[in-house]
């Protein structure tokens, strides 16, 4: 009897034995691929830039996020396991080929590559053609070389299947610049002046994406998201805050209604490629061009945006006030006057013009 007891306890404890065996063995198994490199064959660089604040599950979600790592929560472990406590806010450049233990070591050192690091600020309400500008100014890329890019219709098939909010719409053959509207307007920071023209266009697209999806709960089916925006661009030059920006939404809308051109002269600008520090003619009033609005002749909105939206922008293009109003005129003063009638409108705009107020 006691012989068959120990043999039963050798046999728990052989059980026991193999099941931690079993228990190590795929613990370490898991551990070695968790901690190797997501594609060790790739040496395609990612740049990936880890804000201050950011907490060490934040940047192991971000790096998870960006293809670096395979998961983020065991880089938090990792971040532990290895007496990491601090890591470094900058901007990096990553290789799919690197380790978990490489990458960890970049970002507790941080990145020496810092001491070049470039940031560009790219304002609201401005073209496509003033951020070519800037690039080209900041940066080794010439101004051709940034409109070349944007205008490549192979790569912008790629950003069309890479980010949800680019359609077809881009690729109209009216649209002068198919990233017009897209690129979000913010300070970005870049590894140096060598950075390449499409990691600082996706690098924007991110920043765009991060703020479309924060109004996701807004959207509605009444515009398409490319109308949505092309509309907030408008009340980017139109507007100058908030209140009046929603109710120049509802005068807009209030005119897409009733079938009426749109009126709206920052649109025959950017049709006609001028400085908005220039007056317009009749003759551009009149002239067709699917950016036109002033011209009786294009019902609706433009073909697409004409300058980079604020979210402010696109908050306002999703909550029009709602009014009676049709018509909306701006003083030099920055004053914006909103009226029912034509006949209404041409007596303010005369009455702007005798008070030394008319903008030009």
């Amino acid at each position: 009897m006691a012989r068959k007891k120990v043999k039963k306890k050798v046999r728990i404890t052989i059980v026991i034995l193999v099941l931690l065996g079993l228990f190590f063995i795929s613990t370490s198994v898991v551990y070695c691929y968790l901690a190797s490199p997501v594609d060790k064959n790739s040496n395609s660089i990612i740049e990936v830039e880890i804000k201050n604040g950011m907490s060490s599950r934040s940047i192991g979600k971000l790096l998870e996020k960006r293809g670096v790592i395979r998961n983020g929560d065991f880089f938090l472990l990792y971040t532990k396991l290895n007496d990491c406590k601090y890591l470094k806010a900058a901007t990096y450049e990553f290789r799919k080929n690197m380790n978990l233990a490489e990458i960890l070591e970049k970002v507790c050192k941080g990145n020496n590559l810092n001491k070049d690091v470039i940031r560009l600020t790219f304002k609201e309400g401005r073209r496509l053609t003033d951020y070519a500008e800037l690039i080209s100014k900041e940066t080794t890329n010439s101004y051709d070389d940034v409109i070349s890019t944007v205008n490549d219709k192979k790569y912008l098939k790629t950003l069309i299947e890479k980010y949800y909010f680019l359609t077809d719409d881009i690729l109209n053959e009216d649209i002068y610049y198919p990233l017009e509207g897209y690129l979000f307007p913010d300070t970005y920071e870049f590894i140096n002046k060598d950075v390449s023209i499409k990691v600082i266009i996706e690098k924007m697209l991110d920043r765009e994406k991060e703020m479309l999806d924060s109004l996701n709960d807004a959207l509605s089916n009444k515009h398409t998201l490319h109308e949505y925006i092309t509309l907030a661009s408008m009340l980017e030059l139109e507007g100058t805050n908030d209140e009046n920006r929603s109710m120049i939404a509802g005068i807009f809308e209030n005119r897409l209604n009733k079938a009426m051109n749109l009126g709206s002269d920052v649109t025959t600008y950017y049709a006609f490629q001028k400085p908005m520090t220039k007056d317009l003619t009749t003759s551009e009033f009149e002239k067709y061009n699917p950016y036109n609005t002033r011209s009786k002749n294009l019902i609706g909105l433009p073909v697409g945006p004409i300058c980079m939206p604020s979210l402010s922008s696109l908050k306002s293009a999703l909550k029009p006030t709602d009014s009676s109003y049709l018509y909306f005129v701006a003083d030099k003063l920055g004053n914006i006057y909103y009226t029912k009638t034509n006949s209404e409108h041409l007596k303010k705009v005369q009455e702007i013009k005798e008070a030394g107020n008319w903008i030009w």
